[in-house]
Parts: C-alpha cells; structure tokens; sequence
C-alpha cells in the first residue's frame, strides 16, 4: 500500500511557529497519516508556490488506468486562473469517453477533494459541451455537472472546489474514480486531493459514547456513521476575512468571508462583524481549547464573529438571520462554531440567546461561556454545535427555491443579562448522501422570487419585531424608511403578481381554459393505460386520450418523482391560457385533482418535427414540406417575441417541441421553461441557464443573460436539423462531429455543404433557396445575439427561400399553396378576451371521425 505525504511545507512551519509565538502549544497543525495530490494532465512533478504542497503528474503515474476504448487528452489551460493558486489548474485531463483513476488508499475517514478549472483547453473541448457525472467508490458524487455555472457558494470565482468526507473499511484497500461524460458532452478534471482526517472529526461516534449531532425538531441526537458521506456545502468564517488552504489547521480546508451574501439587507446593516468594532479578543491572549481539538477550525475564526449590536431595543426587533439555498431532497448536517471574544463578557449568563435552524429552535438558552467552562467563568474557550435537519422539514417550504435558515434572537425572558446579544464565530454545512449512495445533481443558485430584504417569517412574533423594525428605523432616518418602504411596496406588487399563477387546493378561476376532473382523465385513457401512451419525457408519459368519445386531445401527466414538474405545470398553464396563434400548440384544460398534475391539449396527430428527420421509420419529409414546417415554427416564435403581451422567451426551442398536426402545421409547444416581460426597456433576464444540450445559445450560457435572441440560436440548430436529418449532439469518433451547429457551420466555411445534407434531399434543392437557408440558419448561431436576426428576420427569409424553391420548380400554383401560411397572424390568433370561447370550441366542436387508438 503506497502512502503519499506532504514534503517539508514552509507554510506549515510559519503557521507552526506562530503557534508556537501566541499558544505555545505545538498540536494546533493536523499531520495527515495518508495523502495523495494530483496533478491531472501533467507529466511533471509541481510544487505549489502557493502552499508549497507537491503535487504528481497524472501522465504514466499508477494512479490513471489505461482502459480499452478510453479516449482521454491532456491539456494545457488556455490562461492560470485570477484567483487563488496556479496549480493544478495549469494542466486538465479530457475525455468524451469514460475515465477512472484508481487509488491504493488506506482505511479511515478521508477528505476527497475535485478541483476543475472550467475553460476552452482548445476547439475540440469547449467549455459549453462539458457535462458530466462522477462516481467514488460507492458513491455518485456528481451528476450531469457543468464546472461554468456556479454553485451556491462558488462566489464567481474561476475555479471549482468540490468537497467530500468518505469513510473507507479494511477491506476497501482500493478507491475508483470515475468521469462519465453525457451523451455527445465530455468530462475534464483538473485535480484531485485524498487525504486523511482525524478520526471521527466529522462522523459521530456511538450512542454510548453520548455524541452526536442534536437533531432538530426532535429531542435526540442523530448519529453520523461511517456508512454516510457528507459533501460540504458551506463554509464560512463568519464575520471575518478569508481563510486560505495554507491557513487552515493542516487540512488545507477554505473558509469564505461571505456571510453577508446570506444575510438580507436590514440584518446586514445593523449586524456587527466583531473584527470591525473595537471589541476584538486582544491578540496577545491565546485561544483555550480546552473543550475542542485545537486544529478544529483555524484561530482566524474563532477570534472574529458577528454580534446583532449594543443597542438593546434594536437588538429585540429582529433575528440575526442567514438563509442558504439548499436542495430539498437531502438532509444536512450544520456545525455551529462559537468563541465568546468579547473581553467585558467574562461570565456564563452574561451573554445568552436563542438559535433557530429551520425555523425550529435548536436552543434555547445558548450561552458560549455556560458550554466551556465548569466554574461559569472564563472567555476565550472556543466550542462547535452540531445539528441535523432531516429533509422532511422542508416539505413546509411552499416556494420555488428551498432555504435552509440559521437564525439568532436575543432572549427576550426576564434574565438580568448584562448583554442581550447572540454571536456567532464560524459556520459549515455538508450535505449527507440519500439512501442510494448519491449527492443527486450540482446545486445551482436559487433565483429568489422575493427580494433579500423580504425576510420569510415563521410566527406572529417575527412579524410584530419586522414592524418594530420599521419604527425604529424610522427614528434613525425618515429617508431611510421612505427607500425601504418604497422598495418593499414595489417588490411586494411584484409578489403578488407572481403569487397569481400559483396553484391552490381548489381549481382556479382566473385561467380561460377548462379544469377537468381527475374521473374525466382516467375515463379518457382507460386509467392511464400504457397503450394510449404515444410519447414520454423529463416531465412524464403524454397518453392519446378522448374527450367525450369523439374529441382527441393530448394528455400530459407529471411522473411524481419530478422534481421541477410542479414549477414548469404552472408556468405552461400561466402561458398558454393567455397565448392563442396559430402555430402554438392549444392548450386546452389541465388538472391538478388529488395531487395530479395534467395538462390537456389538441392532439397532433403527426407528432414531433424530429420524428420525421432521423431514428425514425416514418417516410422522409419532401424539401417544400420541410420549409414550410419551419416557416410555421419560426412565425409561432415571432409572434411570442412581438406579440401583445409582452416578450416572451421560449428557452427551449428544440425539433422535438415543434408539434404537426393532422395538415402538417407546425405548432410550438412546451412552455414549462419559458420566461416573459413586459417591460419593453428590458434587454435581458438574469437567469439560471435551462434548456436542451445542444441548442442553448452559447452566450446565454456564460453569461446567464436571457434574451429572445437565445431562442433565434436554438431555432438555428432546429434548420439545421432540419438540413441534415441529424441530432444536436452525437456521439461521433470525430469531436468536430459532435456538435451539430459546430459541424454545419465547419462544413459551410469550406465550401462542402453539399456532404452534411439529408442524402434523401441531395439533387431537389434549389441552389438559390439552399443558399439563402443554411445563410438564415448560420446566422441564427453567430456567437453574439446583437448579430443575429430577429424571428420577424427569420420569417421572411425563409419564405423567400421557399419563393426561390418553387420559382425553381417553375411552380405556378405557389400563391394557393401558400395561402395557409401567408395568413397573417392577427387573423390566425384569438383575442384574450375570447380566448374562453375558442377553448370551449376547441373541446366541444364536432369532428368528423371519433376517437381512436
């Protein structure tokens, strides 16, 4: 079994020897008993200026199997990050295919840590194709990750972090880790760290031995096993400055000095960062760990914190309150670090608050001194509290981003304290594996539907302290309270415009579309019969159903394991109750009894665009059929971006929401992702990054900004697609292959156009229409949205590509085969106001044949 162990660290002896200088106690750096520093992509041993640890090269180590059908590339960083260190983020190993390392590692607990630098390495491994999952041990510690898109507590900086405790058994003597690309995206890693821990230093330990993290909601404890794996969420030294790797106590852990982005802005303006007011625990008087490990956390965070302030009546008006964006379906484990710093408190009683975790008191008495010392006397002891939050506790939270909440409030008994104040020094929070061994996907920021200053408040009390708050702001500065108040009508008329299109338990009145009782879906698919089945996605299964006996619809039921269906249900149904044209798919009713989510529309009897270009056995489509298919789509998009109501944006343009009905009109559909604004001043939305892979636009993608001219690229793809009969992305030998926007424009720029194109279409298209279309489509990809067409653009070039085709075909009839979609679209949409008539047309109309299978 081979052992790595840091050489000889000149940062660690200057932070041994100013140990020694304010403690005298030489056991404050952790010694790991096993690590291993890799450096992936690299032939070459580095040592890092930085912490000056050594990290080996990848390139022919024992460390990187040499699988069958393995791929993988090494690469050089286009350019070092401008943060933090250069190494390993100079070099990265790369694959479209699967890779693993293999790691003869020792038993015990261990910190596994994975360090990307996401960037284009070159034109083969751009960075908006990189998707991928990893896998440790027994472990799928990420899926369907993208390095470029921050997480919650990635603070915008260039590189990646991600941390992991696992425990490790006698008998697991080796550890794999394995880099799964998606379908058509690869994976890249630039390093990886495996060291040990101290025993137990996160995990619990038995029962008997009475550890344990106290466990909220509950009056018990909750034990950490080494059957769990924890991912750290949060890490963070509260009310002080950063805390780089080389500072930490030997484990080479990051601690953020970003507390104030969680608090809201009131708590963060009368809150008190200690190290900011001239209270500081003198640095001349050592620490005293007495009741923890002295490498617990660095002193850095033990000697600052955040107090709520020395004036007692504001002190009672609010909770010093943090909130974190977390992932509902996980439970946590927080561990709460306190240091009572203040030099004029010297006893237990003196200083003592509430802490609130979940909007559940964790304790109600808390009293830093009381927990460190036995003769209730004495500062300077720093202690940590563990908690666990069971993730049934956020089935409360009635909202689209779950928050876990830590708050602290000045206990309002009548105790004679000398301050009514709460501190608190450092915080960290790991997430705990589910019951398969997985972390489930990135966490990714939550887009807040209130403001930071609307603090979500659990009881009467908190809002009685909110209006307290008003008041006394008021006192300070009538300025202050007209802005805020100003601010919080504007942002509360906001809320409640949102508030509008969520659900409640009984149907409701404002949609002008029909609400169908659950006995009428079941009766319209024989109780959701597989064999009324006829497509299925993220959302869940879409059935051929009857309405009456004789009217076809389709019917799309949420699976209950989605985890985002419930959002995308309202938003379809916000949308297209308000949405009538043409070339939208109808939405006809949905259905939201018993807990079911519906939706009810006209049934297309085609199917998708994409079920009629490749993988497919229905017949190919002619090249007239095909324009005139994307004429349809592109007028349904120019019409969500300039009509009526407002811009709105689809986000996920795609051949296969491009619905054909009976006639071969194309109609767009699947809006549970879309987003709109009416203010016509608006240039973009700020947005987390959803879509299809393979047709999100490129810009949209780095810079998370939303505009019409995102669904402009991903229809490009779609004419693409529609050229070549081809999927977005494929698995291909060659990389230039993968991509289908990439390898239409590659083969348009050389002049060899005429080798990607659909065989079945090769010799029938007009060379002036071929022309002007793969034109339209190349420009809908220009990487800069301000150089792309407008939808109303696209329109009128491709319906003269269609002009240019039947001009070819010496068509004389072209002006009566067009009638249907020169339409215009005011007389082919129903106005709002009867839109409740159109709907009730739409499911009650006669048709001529009944329904079938």
């Amino acid at each position: 079994m081979k052992t790595i162990l840091p050489p000889p660290n000149l940062s660690r002896l200057f932070l041994f020897l100013g140990t020694l200088l304010t403690t005298g106690d030489s056991t404050t750096i952790y010694t790991p008993t096993f690590q291993i520093n890799l450096n992936c992509g690299s032939s070459n041993d580095t040592v890092d200026q930085y912490d000056f640890r050594n990290w080996t090269g990848d390139i022919n180590s024992e460390f990187f199997t040499k699988e069958v059908g393995s791929t993988s590339q090494v690469a050089e960083a286009p350019r070092l990050p401008s943060t933090g260190s250069d190494v390993p983020y100079m070099t990265a190993r790369l694959s479209y295919t699967e890779f693993t390392y293999r790691f003869t590692v020792s038993p015990g607990q261990m910190f596994i840590r994975l360090y990307f630098f996401p960037a284009s390495y070159n034109e083969n491994f751009d960075i908006s194709k990189s998707l991928f999952s990893v896998k440790a041990g027994g472990y799928r510690l990420l899926k369907d990750f993208n390095a470029s898109l921050s997480s919650t507590d990635d603070d915008g900086e260039e590189t990646r972090i991600r941390e992991y405790c696992v425990n490790f058994e006698p008998e697991q003597n080796s550890l794999y880790i394995t880099f799964t690309p998606s379908n058509g995206a690869y994976a890249f890693i630039n390093g990886i760290e495996i060291m040990s821990m101290p025993t137990n230093f996160y995990y619990s330990r038995s029962a008997a031995e009475g550890d344990g993290a106290s466990f909220i909601g509950r009056a018990t404890n909750y034990y950490i096993e080494n059957n769990t794996a924890l991912e750290m969420i949060y890490r963070i030294n509260v009310g002080g400055g950063p805390v780089s790797p080389n500072e930490d106590t030997g484990m080479y852990r990051t601690w953020k000095p970003t507390d104030e982005s969680y608090l809201d802005g009131i708590r963060r303006s009368l809150s008190y960062p200690q190290d900011n007011i001239p209270l500081n625990f003198p640095t001349d008087i050592p620490l005293n760990f007495a009741k923890i490990r002295n490498y617990t956390a660095p002193e850095k965070v033990y000697r600052t914190g955040r107090t709520m302030g020395r004036n007692s009546t504001i002190i009672k008006s609010y909770n010093l309150t943090w909130q974190f964006p977390v992932d509902p379906e996980f439970s946590y484990l927080l561990r709460l670090h306190f240091c009572e710093i203040d030099p004029n408190i010297t006893a237990a009683g003196e200083r003592m608050f509430q802490i609130i975790i979940a909007n559940l008191t964790a304790e109600l008495h808390a009293d830093v001194i009381g927990w460190t010392t036995k003769n209730g006397e004495g500062n300077g002891i720093p202690i940590y509290k563990d908690y666990f939050v069971h993730r049934q506790i956020f089935e409360t939270q009635k909202k689209g981003c779950t928050y876990l909440f830590v708050a602290l409030q000045s206990n309002k008994d009548d105790y004679d304290f000398h301050y009514n104040d709460a501190i608190l020094n450092g915080l960290e929070i790991f997430k705990l594996n589910n019951t398969d061994g997985n972390f489930g996907a990135p966490m990714t920021t939550c887009i807040q539907d209130l403001p930071r200053d609307i603090q979500p408040s659990s009881n009467n009390s908190m809002k009685k302290q909110t209006r307290m708050l008003a008041i006394l702001a008021g006192a300070v500065s009538v300025l202050l309270v007209l802005s805020i108040v100003g601010f919080l009508i504007f942002r509360r008329k906001r809320k409640v415009h949102d508030r509008r299109i969520k659900f409640k338990t009984t149907p409701p009145s404002s949609y002008p579309c029909h609400y169908f009782l659950l006995a009428e879906i079941k009766a319209a698919t024989k109780n959701f019969s597989d064999a009324f089945i006829i497509g299925a996605g993220g959302f869940g299964n879409v059935y051929k159903g009857c309405i009456g006996g004789v009217t076809p619809v389709a019917i799309k039921r949420l699976k209950p394991e989605s985890s985002q269906g419930a959002h995308e249900f309202e938003t379809e149904i916000a949308m297209l109750s308000q949405l009538r044209h043409r070339h939208l798919v109808s939405l006809i009713g949905y259905c939201s009894d018993k807990g079911e989510m519906i939706l009810v529309y006209d049934y297309m009897a085609h199917g998708t665009l994409r079920d009629h270009l490749y993988n497919t056995i229905n017949p190919p489509l002619a090249w007239e059929q095909r324009l005139k298919i994307c004429i349809g789509a592109a007028r349904g998009l120019q019409y969500l971006h300039n009509g009526a109501n407002g811009t709105i944006i689809h986000r996920d343009v795609k051949s296969t929401n491009i619905l054909l009905d009976d006639k071969w009109v194309a109609k767009v559909s699947d809006f549970g992702l879309s987003k709109g604004t009416t203010s016509m001043s608006k240039t973009h939305i700020s947005t987390n990054v959803k879509g299809s892979f393979g047709y999100v636009d490129p810009e949209y993608y780095r810079r998370h900004r939303l505009t019409e001219k995102s669904d402009v690229y991903s229809f490009g793809v779609v004419l693409c697609e529609v050229l070549c009969a081809r999927p977005a992305i494929i698995n291909a030998e060659e990389l230039k292959q993968a991509c289908l926007a990439d390898w239409t424009r590659s083969y348009h720029q050389n002049g060899e156009l005429d080798q990607i194109i659909d065989p079945s279409l090769r010799g029938k298209i007009a060379a002036d229409c071929l022309n002007r279309f793969i034109e339209t489509a190349i420009s809908c990809m220009q990487e800069t949205g301000t150089e792309r067409p407008s939808m109303t653009d696209v329109v009128n070039r491709l319906e003269r590509a269609l002009q240019l085709q039947q001009s070819a075909e010496g068509n004389s009839n072209s002006t009566e085969r067009n009638a249907e979609i020169e339409t215009s679209s005011s007389e082919q949409s129903c106005a709002i106001n009867d839109s409740i008539k159109c709907i009730s047309a739409t499911i009650f109309s006669e048709v001529n044949t009944p329904c079938g299978r």
